[in-house]
């Protein structure tokens, strides 16, 4: 069977999905690939007449179920289309089947997923990657409008700002632990936004890309942090050839356990190819017999939110340093200010100094 990826357009209300499928479409076209798009589906029911603010719970409640349905054989039949093409293909769902939890209470999710014969681990598995994009809501307010989808219920004043924050959190929450989930900042330039999906798309795609270094800082926590999400990671890496890189993560939040065997391979001095994949249980212990014996175990503790619009990771190290506290900016361009959040305080700037690698953190001495 051919290696078809499947890859989920998501993101809070307003947040550039209409105009990134177009985008992608005409970009990956044009380097000979075939890309699929399955339509988002709860706008399809809206369109038809029915309403997740209807009183009638009977309705309600069929509404979601037929949603889920319609969402699972939609993606089944777009797949079976994307075994038959001859040329490289993908497939690009607006929205994925996690969205729909967002919206509902966590009873009822569980029961519409016994109903249709699955659950939320196995929903997150049916996709190789999963692109976050945040809500103009979030940091780009002057952008947020509601003249782009007619049933958009969210209003572009201060309440339907709040309401669109909100739900961009659910659902990111929602896929969270899955392997690829990737958040994509707001930004001033809609096109640095657009392009942080091209270039995420193309990592799963196994294109090289140039080699860029995420945004790096030893900060010291002086406050709360607001909403996140909070996961303990357990990291090794594995003997590998020069210029390769093999990890291997356990991440662990709220008792769910993910396992990602990634490699980073250097193609050139300015372009790196990385492949995930998520393994079983039984494989993430085998694959640990090949431990690198000169690296140490990673544990740390990740806090990861969206502050004003850009998306951010906090690791606090446990092993094999205890009093190290990164923090991590993702897709947040070098010409670009970070907007460093009030509760953090930042000591050093340690962008690009391998010191500070967890590859290189892991080193024994």
């Amino acid at each position: 069977m051919k290696d078809i990826k499947r890859i989920v357009l998501t993101g809070g209300p307003c947040a550039g999905k209409t105009t990134a499928l177009v985008r992608i479409i005409d970009h990956f076209s044009n380097l000979g690939f075939k890309v699929f798009t399955v339509p988002e589906v709860p706008t399809m029911y809206s369109q038809g007449g029915w309403s997740y603010l209807t009183p009638n719970h009977d309705l309600y409640y069929e509404g979601e179920l037929a949603i889920l349905r319609t969402q699972l054989a939609l993606e089944n039949s777009f797949m079976r289309l994307a075994e038959t093409c001859t040329k490289p293909t993908f497939v690009v769902c607006d929205r994925g089947t996690m969205d729909i939890s967002a919206y509902i209470d966590k009873a009822m999710w569980e029961e519409l997923c016994e109903k249709c014969g699955t659950n939320s681990n196995e929903l997150r598995k049916r996709y190789d990657a999963v692109l976050h994009l945040v809500s103009a809501a979030d940091g780009a307010e002057q952008y947020y409008t509601t003249a782009t989808n007619s049933t958009r219920y969210e209003q572009a004043n201060e309440e339907g700002l709040r309401i669109a924050r909100d739900l961009d959190k659910k659902v990111n929450k929602a896929w969270t632990g899955h392997p690829h989930l990737r958040v994509i900042n707001n930004h001033d330039n809609f096109d640095m936004k657009i392009n942080r999906v091209l270039k995420e798309i193309s990592n799963v795609l196994e294109i090289p890309q140039p080699i860029e270094d995420e945004r790096t800082y030893i900060v010291e926590l002086t406050g709360q942090l607001p909403e996140s999400i909070e996961s303990e990671i357990t990291q090794t890496y594995l003997v590998a050839d020069p210029d390769c890189e093999i990890r291997l993560r356990r991440r662990d939040w709220g008792g769910e356990v993910v396992n990602v065997h990634k490699t980073k391979k250097r193609i050139s001095a300015t372009e790196v190819l990385e492949t995930e994949r998520q393994v079983s249980n039984a494989l993430y212990e085998s694959l640990l017999q090949q431990a690198d014996p000169y690296r140490a175990t990673i544990r740390k503790t990740r806090r990861s939110f969206i502050w004003r619009g850009q998306f951010f990771q906090v690791d606090t190290f446990h092993e094999p340093v205890n009093n190290l506290v990164l923090l991590e900016t993702k897709g947040v361009a070098q010409q670009e200010s970070v907007n460093f959040p009030p509760f953090l305080r930042v000591i050093e700037d340690v962008t690009g100094n391998p010191q500070y690698y967890n590859y290189n953190i892991a080193l024994r001495r």
